[in-house]
């Protein structure tokens, strides 16, 4: 017989929806910085407490996020958390609506008395949303990887588009409400209609006959109970697809390790660029660039699969060069007096290097991920793409390690 056709792409499209939803707790976080910083946090009470959670918050949600994300994303491959692959998933998005509806009541809640209660708690729910995401992201492109490649892609795709929907949220939700609570109300409600919608449509997907037939032909059903422990060959299948973790680690860490921490810090070196006002020069020429050519790439995937799985490893090696041509352009990081000369002062030069970094990020690492479970078994593709998972979310904390050195590098 002939295999199911994905009609309307509608498996595709769900598999977006996921990608969405993997990283919506870390970008809603990130992206809401002015409203822990500039409004829970602030020091309206002039309370010491208070300007010493705010000036330090990114720096500890850092921690609270990506310390829990990456041992869960590890784990998850080797220890069956919470069941099988669709319990999973089930129990993890449950958790991270729970988490999100205890955000939008401390958002509700005057905690200006309690600053270091209203933190504490705050971390501890972003440490428990990354332990959730963690297993969720993990298993996601575990299930995906008994697809068709491309759908591994349109995960990737979905967490690429997760970072610009979630810009243009925060700025359109600040925009129509003047009061910095009722916004952040809204922009947190918004977050679990996502993942309510990523909660129903991963039951839709055992309906469709093209995602059955997947699941089976590649004999990836109740996986968890046909390999138990040492059964499964863990060292054989990482060494079979070695190079393409390679791939996606190097691609996430010179990503993270420049993107937002030295990108948010380049200032215009001149009053002739076409944006003037300095705070719109960073949301364009950094978060709106990187968020919207990283998803473009991803995206370029779709019709174009160049270099293979073997050459891939020389354009993810050549991208290391974006690090010191980030330093050389007008990257003033807070309170650091810079001694490295500015070679790149070109706002348009600064920017055309912006774009490519953020294009190429996309579009390698949507190759990578996609290229990793072809390289073993149909039986253990899963495996594959935890392992792919795990090492994306390895790269992306050693990148932000690596960028606290950005500021001495050229001091």
């Amino acid at each position: 017989m002939e295999p199911p056709k994905d009609k309307w792409n509608f498996v595709l499209l769900i598999f977006v929806v996921h990608g969405i939803g993997t990283l919506m707790p870390w970008n809603m976080f990130i992206t809401a910085k002015s409203y822990f910083v500039d409004y829970k946090l602030s020091d309206n009470t002039n309370s010491t407490s208070s300007t010493t959670y705010a000036s330090n918050f990114l720096q500890y949600h850092n921690f609270a996020a990506q310390i829990p994300n990456v041992v869960f994303n590890w784990l998850n491959i080797f220890v069956n958390l919470g069941g099988d692959l669709t319990k999973r998933i089930v129990f993890s998005i449950l958790l991270e609506l729970a988490l999100f509806i205890l955000t939008v009541i401390l958002a509700m809640v005057d905690s200006s008395n309690w600053p270091g209660v209203f933190f504490w708690t705050t971390m501890v729910t972003v440490v428990l949303l990354n332990m959730a995401g963690g297993v969720y992201q993990n298993t996601i492109y575990g299930m995906v990887a008994t697809h068709p490649f491309k759908y591994t892609g349109a995960v990737v795709l979905g967490s690429n588009i997760c970072g610009l929907f979630v810009s243009i949220l925060s700025i359109v939700s600040n925009s129509i409400f003047t009061s910095k609570r009722t916004a952040a109300i809204y922009y947190f409600i918004t977050a679990m209609v996502v993942l309510l919608a990523c909660f129903d449509t991963f039951f839709a997907l055992p309906l469709n006959k093209f995602y059955r037939y997947n699941q089976l032909s590649r004999n990836s059903v109740d996986e968890e109970k046909k390999f138990k422990g040492s059964s499964v060959p863990y060292w054989a299948i990482f060494k079979k697809i070695s190079l393409q973790l390679y791939n996606v680690f190097c691609t996430f860490f010179v990503t993270l390790a420049i993107f937002p921490s030295v990108h948010s810090d380049i200032k215009a070196s001149s009053n002739n660029f076409i944006i003037q006002d300095p705070g719109l020069f960073t949301s364009v020429t950094c978060f709106l660039t990187f968020n919207l050519f990283a998803m473009l790439g991803s995206l370029t995937t779709s019709w174009v699969q160049w270099p293979g799985p073997k050459y891939l490893f020389v354009p993810v090696t050549l991208r290391i060069v974006f690090i010191p041509l980030f330093l050389y352009c007008n990257y003033l990081p807070l309170n650091v007096d810079r001694k490295l000369p500015v070679l790149i002062s070109n706002e348009w030069a600064y920017w055309l290097i912006a774009i490519i970094m953020s294009w190429s990020s996309g579009y390698l690492s949507s190759l990578a991920m996609m290229y990793a479970p072809e390289k073993v078994e149909p039986k253990y593709q899963v495996k594959a793409g935890m392992f792919a998972a795990a090492m994306l979310i390895t790269g992306i904390f050693a990148g932000i390690l690596f960028s606290f050195l950005n500021p001495y590098l050229v001091a």
